[in-house]
């Protein structure tokens, strides 16, 4: 893999000079955070979609659904492109910019506070985001790492440094702007790599139609229907996958950041192309395992267990040439660090912003909340760095219950704040632990191969017992709804 070392060499010192370029542009804590809210469209976009795709996708989840699913695991890519890509933009941007700026904030815990009027809301929904977010970009981490080991044979410890510290270095240095500009590198990466990628597959089956029809053919044999899954398990899984990333901070924060409402329309369409593309890229990837595998030839363990994770990286190294492997492998490198910085971000921000106590005077106020900001991102990527590492058994599930919990958490509260003058404080709350709650006793009772249903009806609940709390509790101010609503 030497073109895929030089490959990778050039990738990260233009992220490293990127990097170096934003910390002229950041000079307030807004800057840092938001960009100075100064984004366009198609860099907005861009940053949206590949803060949504990371590594997961194109390795353990495509190559899981792909094998179980089949051609149904397509319908993830549908609705991740038309739901959790498209309608987001249309349905959360235009109020989530204009409240966010009528409240003056610029996080979801700081968010809520003040839309509710409730000085509580903001450390408690901070406490959720850094216990299960955190975890959450250490599995990534994790999963980049073991690749790398794999493909560039590169030992995991020092896999697991070099993306660390490059992620590190142009997150530290340039904040949010050179998240988002990198973004947009890395976004055109992944789309160039998912097109060719498809391509050059598809073509050893006689093409994209002639190669899904042999997959649907080949399913039916690998999978029997009494082992297919049910429609409640896909529409779960698309649904939680979909409208779940309604919810979570760190896609939110893309809609506080853009630079005036006129985007919104242009943006919900480039992130519809975007995601639609990367989704069915590797869904299809995935179910061409049907084709290229059988039951014999599938990676498994000594034991006999099929490694789900290992079928598309196997499925890839063996059927592309070299020059292609190596820019697949700048995709998957370029999803998961644009995932992990906007994690990592969002994670730093809720104790530099939202739980950071400190009250400092104009003149140096900024200056030290950018260093504050800065150390911490450093410190939540050091800790990613151990969590990784060595892996702790409660860590563990705490990243197996992170989307559900966050989205759960978050998703009822934060939409309905957006459209409803009705909901309380009482309401916000409750919506906040039920999500919680339940998330966690149904990731127990179900087990975590149903997670997906589990954080389904972790999102759904909220929806119902955030209004029913809201009638019989005390309606919020009219000057807080005023501030909150103006211009809406």
């Amino acid at each position: 893999m030497s073109i895929g070392i030089v490959f990778l060499v050039l990738f990260l010192a233009l992220m490293t000079g990127i990097g170096i370029w934003g910390m002229k542009k950041t000079k307030t804590l807004g800057d840092f955070f938001l960009g100075g809210r100064t984004l366009g469209p198609w860099v907005s976009a861009v940053a949206y979609g590949t803060s949504y795709f990371s590594a997961v996708i194109f390795i353990g989840f495509a190559g899981t659904q792909g094998w179980q699913f089949g051609l149904n695991a397509l319908w993830i890519a549908i609705g991740n492109a038309v739901i959790g890509a498209g309608a987001a933009w249309l349905v959360l941007a235009r109020r989530t910019r204009r409240m966010t700026q009528n409240l003056d904030t610029m996080t979801m815990p700081a968010f809520l506070q003040e839309r509710y009027g409730a000085k509580h809301l903001k450390p408690l929904a901070a406490s959720i985001i850094f216990f299960f977010l955190l975890p959450y970009s250490a599995s990534v981490f994790k999963g980049l790492g073991h690749l790398f080991e794999k493909v560039f044979g590169i030992p995991y410890d020092v896999a697991l440094l070099v993306m660390i510290a490059f992620t590190g270095i142009y997150l530290i240095l340039g904040g949010y702007f050179a998240i988002a500009i990198t973004d947009f590198i890395q976004g055109i990466i992944m789309f160039v790599g998912a097109a060719v990628m498809v391509l050059v597959l598809s073509g050893k089956g006689g093409g994209y139609f002639e190669m899904i029809g042999k997959v649907a053919e080949n399913y039916n044999a690998h999978i029997p229907p009494a082992s297919q899954p049910s429609a409640l398990t896909v529409i779960s899984l698309v649904f939680m996958t979909s409208f779940g990333t309604w919810g979570l901070p760190q896609m939110t924060q893309k809609f506080y950041a853009i630079k005036n409402e006129k985007v919104i329309s242009k943006a919900a369409i480039v992130t519809t192309v975007f995601a639609l593309m990367i989704g069915f890229s590797a869904y299809s990837t995935g179910a061409f395992s049907h084709f290229f595998f059988d039951l014999s030839t599938l990676p498994r363990s000594e034991s006999g267990a099929i490694l789900y994770d290992l079928i598309v990286p196997t499925l890839l190294t063996e059927h592309l040439p070299e020059t292609l492997m190596a820019l697949i492998m700048l995709l998957v490198l370029s999803a998961s660090m644009s995932t992990l910085s906007s994690l990592v971000l969002v994670s730093s921000s809720s104790i530099a912003i939202d739980l950071y106590p400190a009250k400092v005077d104009a003149k140096t106020g900024k200056d030290r909340s950018v260093a504050m900001m800065r150390f911490l991102s450093a410190i939540f990527i050091v800790i990613s760095y151990f969590i990784s590492r060595f892996q702790i058994s409660i860590i563990v599930y705490l990243m197996s219950l992170s989307w559900g919990v966050v989205s759960g958490a978050f998703a009822a509260p934060y939409i309905l704040g957006l459209y409803s003058k009705k909901v309380t404080k009482a309401g916000a709350y409750a919506g906040l632990l039920t999500g919680t709650v339940v998330m966690v006793a149904l990731f127990f009772i179900l087990g975590s191969s149903r997670s997906p249903l589990a954080a389904s009806i972790s999102i759904i609940v909220p929806f119902l017992v955030v209004p029913v709390v809201s009638i019989f509790t005390q309606p919020p101010e009219k000057v807080l709804l005023d501030k909150a609503f103006e211009g809406v």
